[in-house]
């Protein structure tokens, strides 16, 4: 994903949902309505979220140490995690409590003009927002769904994004539902229920977000089209003849490890074999500019041993040699 395509569609929603959470709580200290203090709450925690993204990009960007040699770009994926919690906690869980109250203690709502007024600045603003989300998406999306998107992406940034406002779309309609009926019917339950529903909706999502950023956290793999390029680049055909088995890890959005078990002839020389790995390591960086750490082992591929299939106690998470040992 292009940093710089998430970090504008970041800021466009920041800069929406602070000036979106601003009129809201106004609209609700004039009218009492509980649906503008649950969508207040839901645009301020909007906020937060997206200060947390360009807190986690930010600090991504640092050098490598000794005691993390591989970089910190999985900052991202941490910071797009506590998005979700934050989501949850203080989006969600909030809007369904103060929908609840509501709900048990209904009061008419009052100058019903402002959060009529309010909910559609914010649609307004919420939509600029989304469309800036979708734009930037949309170079990197493809051929791809976007629920396929979304579970792809191995930046959390424009995912994060757009099921954000995407949320806060159907939660002003919710918002705006609930206040209709609210003032229709002359009572204030409605605007209770308009508040539930917009706290479920942010829970839904909270859930969605979580699972899908936990999945990065625990470490993907590259994306079946970029394991193929580097299967292909690997493979030379004259010292490089076969690769025996590979593996790939993100250790960033824009990062990629690649290790892998290359077949060399038997006869080959050190000297040979070294040049070509060095030959093969410039063709996958040249295949698949994002894998920046690559570790490949020679080695004489033997059909015998290939026909026994991989070996479990190799895999990371196989079976445990000595478990008495624990």
């Amino acid at each position: 994903m292009s940093a710089s395509g998430g970090t504008r569609a970041i800021v466009a929603a920041l800069g929406a949902n602070l000036a979106i959470a601003a009129s809201k709580f106004v609209a609700f200290a004039f009218s009492g309505s509980s649906s503008m203090l649950a969508e207040g709450v839901h645009s301020l925690a909007d906020s937060g979220n997206q200060a947390l993204l360009l807190v986690g990009g930010k600090k991504a960007q640092r050098e490598a140490t000794p005691q993390h040699p591989f970089g910190y770009g999985r900052e991202r994926y941490i910071y797009a995690f506590l998005v979700s919690i934050v989501l949850f906690s203080v989006g969600g869980m909030f809007a369904i409590y103060e929908g609840y109250e509501k709900i048990k203690h209904p009061h008419e709502v009052e100058h019903w003009y402002w959060p009529v007024g309010v909910l559609v600045f914010a649609i307004i603003a919420e939509g600029f927002s989304f469309r800036t989300a979708i734009k930037e998406s949309n170079e990197l999306r493809g051929s791809l769904s976007w629920s396929q998107f979304v579970r792809r992406a191995k930046a959390p940034e424009l995912p994060v994004v757009l099921l954000e406002d995407f949320g806060a779309l159907i939660g002003l309609i919710l918002a705006l539902g609930g206040v209709g009926l609210a003032l229709l019917t002359g009572d204030g339950i409605w605007d209770g229920i308009g508040t539930v529903c917009i706290g479920v909706l942010l829970v839904l999502i909270a859930l969605v977000l979580a699972a899908e950023t936990k999945s990065l956290l625990l470490g993907e793999a590259a994306g079946l089209e970029d394991v193929q390029k580097i299967e292909t680049a690997l493979v030379d055909g004259r010292t490089v003849t076969r690769v025996i088995h590979m593996r790939t890890l993100h250790l960033g959005p824009e990062e990629l490890l690649v290790a892998a078990k290359i077949a060399v002839r038997h006869d080959d020389t050190a000297a040979e074999v070294a040049t070509a790995i060095d030959a093969a390591e410039a063709r996958i960086r040249e295949a698949v500019p994002i894998a920046r750490v690559i570790y490949l082992e020679p080695d004489i591929f033997s059909e015998t041993e290939a026909a026994k299939g991989p070996d479990p106690e190799a895999t990371p998470g196989g079976p445990d040699r000595h478990p008495a040992d624990h």
